[in-house]
């Protein structure tokens, strides 16, 4: 048996948290949950996940500044990083991939969208 992806949900929403997280554990991965920037960081240097999920708008750091210090570091440069988002807008999307995020999605998002994104960024099969 493979070992199941690890995938950290970085958001301080709560009902956000609750519904990836169900998603994702749905999909078979091994989830775990980080509530502001500085315990995501943390959570990628301690745990290795496979994927973060990043919300922009977090407390302490953004998800821009996660994603920027985590892609600067060459021990965690290779965690792929899907930057989820309320702000849609076009400027915030290039500041997200021009950092070094893999993917950006916009709030509200489908499920489905989301579940094929992720296993693209992962590439595995849904």
């Amino acid at each position: 048996m493979t070992q199941s992806k690890k995938i950290l949900i970085a958001d301080d929403e709560p009902n956000i948290v609750i519904s990836l997280e169900f998603l994702m554990k749905r999909e078979g991965f091994d989830v775990s949950i980080a509530g502001d920037g500085e315990e995501a960081i943390a959570k990628i240097r301690s745990d290795s996940p496979d994927l973060v999920l990043l919300d922009v708008m977090m407390p302490k750091k953004s998800g821009f500044d996660v994603c920027q210090e985590v892609k600067a570091d060459p021990a965690l440069s290779s965690t792929r990083i899907l930057m989820l988002t309320a702000k849609g807008r076009d400027t915030e999307m290039a500041k997200g991939l021009a950092l070094g995020a893999d993917a950006y999605m916009t709030k509200p998002f489908s499920t489905k969208d989301l579940v094929d994104q992720v296993h693209q960024l992962l590439g595995s099969n849904a």
